[in-house]
């Protein structure tokens, strides 16, 4: 047995051993009616061994921080790119233009100032653009820090969740992926990834990106805007998103180092949690309803998923060393809470390379008790959605890493 396999064979029994004792307390969970058939069973998990994060493809183990950052981290953003979700035709467009369309508007019932912002990808107003809408708290000193957050399924929780956010004296930065690309099969003709696409192909190439790479782009130009915006701290912008745009932060965290947390809740495959667990939730079954999500290549991993190069600790290793935070729910079993938490765990040790402390614990927590230092993680009570009481994890968490007084709400 070589070096670099007797290494992966430890990592991996390591994580294995800590999955089966957690399996022990686990149970079949009782699904509610018409639940997404999957399997839910613990004590059915697959035996797996994942890839050393810190063992890249020379076999050579990584044992500082600037070969992490020059090889290591490179290199597994080639292989998330060509393997899940695609390879971005485009960066920030040199033609790319902004313009401030309202200013100085009351929000929230006086409680915060807006503004809104489009954002014009190919430098002209016929062309590819998006709104973004940003709530800054009404008396708040300049520049704060802001959240950025893409718009998800119903206006009231967006309004609910700007309130709790400019409440605690954070901006609130918001856009719909649906001016990047509509979220259905039959996006891509109308979509950024076809107007940038090469010869304006009818459809993408097998390595190239797919929605979710579209999507965390559009954040990225966002924040194009963001950090040339006196009123906005562009050294804090923290990122959240929920369900798939869970898994879209964590793309666009992983790729843009400007984003200084990411908040990812209930991402599930592709987002945050170990696929070779194929608990709930698998690539065969993300890519055969939302097989526009990723590229083409992803899918070819549905019946062979140990042959991924890379699982989804990998992707949060990659935010290191900036802090991240995974939340889960008790009941989104389609999701894997179970999985997300050791994806966390197994993503420790990059982030101890650079002496930062991880989840700091062994085992996963007790519902609604948050854990975590640099790597944060809770799983609240309740089902599938973001609550009151997700967002006051993430303020609090936001509050501690960059230096700002916790405030008693």
């Amino acid at each position: 047995m070589t070096k670099r396999s007797w290494r992966a064979l430890k990592f991996g029994l390591a994580l294995l051993l800590g999955a089966m004792g957690f399996a022990l307390a686990a149970q079949t969970p009782q699904l509610p009616p018409n639940y997404p058939k999957a399997q839910y069973d613990e004590n059915k998990v697959p035996q797996y061994t994942l890839p050393d994060p810190l063992v890249p493809l020379n076999g050579k183990r990584i044992k500082n921080t600037k070969t992490w950052v020059k090889k290591r981290r490179q290199e597994l953003l080639n292989l998330f790119a060509t393997n899940a979700y695609g390879r971005n035709m485009v960066g920030r467009p040199p033609e790319m233009t902004w313009e401030v369309v309202s200013t100085g508007m009351k929000a929230l019932d006086g409680a915060a100032v807006g503004k809104t912002v489009t954002i014009y990808f190919a430098g002209k107003k016929d062309g590819p653009k998006m709104d973004l809408r940003i709530n800054l708290p009404a008396h708040a000193e300049k520049p704060v820090p802001t959240f950025l957050v893409p718009e998800g399924f119903s206006a009231a929780t967006a309004e609910r969740d700007a309130r709790l956010v400019v409440g605690h004296g954070y901006g609130f930065a918001s856009f719909g992926p649906a001016s990047i690309e509509a979220d259905n099969k039959e996006g891509y003709a109308n979509s950024v990834r076809a107007y940038f696409a090469a010869q304006k192909q009818e459809k993408p190439g097998p390595d190239t990106w797919g929605a979710i790479g579209a999507w965390a782009w559009g954040m990225s130009r966002a924040m194009d805007y963001l950090v040339t915006d006196p009123d906005i701290d562009g050294r804090r912008v923290a990122i959240m998103g929920f369900s798939r745009y869970g898994k879209v932060t964590m793309w666009a965290g992983a790729q843009d180092e400007r984003f200084a947390i990411v908040f990812s809740g209930e991402s599930g495959c592709g987002g945050a949690t170990i696929v070779r667990r194929q608990y709930g939730e698998t690539i065969k079954a993300i890519t055969t309803n939302f097989p526009y999500w990723f590229d083409a290549n992803f899918k070819t991993y549905a019946d062979r998923v140990n042959d991924l190069p890379v699982d989804w600790h990998m992707l949060i290793a990659l935010m290191a060393p900036r802090p991240v935070y995974i939340a889960t729910a008790e009941s989104d079993y389609w999701g894997d809470p179970r999985g997300s938490f050791l994806a966390a765990k197994a993503a420790e040790p990059v982030y101890k390379l650079f002496g930062k402390a991880g989840l700091g614990v062994e085992e996963m927590p007790a519902v609604d008790t948050p854990v975590g230092d640099t790597i944060g993680y809770h799983n609240r009570k309740g089902g599938h959605g973001i609550t009151e009481f997700d967002w006051k994890q993430f303020l609090k968490f936001a509050d501690r890493h960059f230096g700002i007084a916790a405030k008693e709400k």
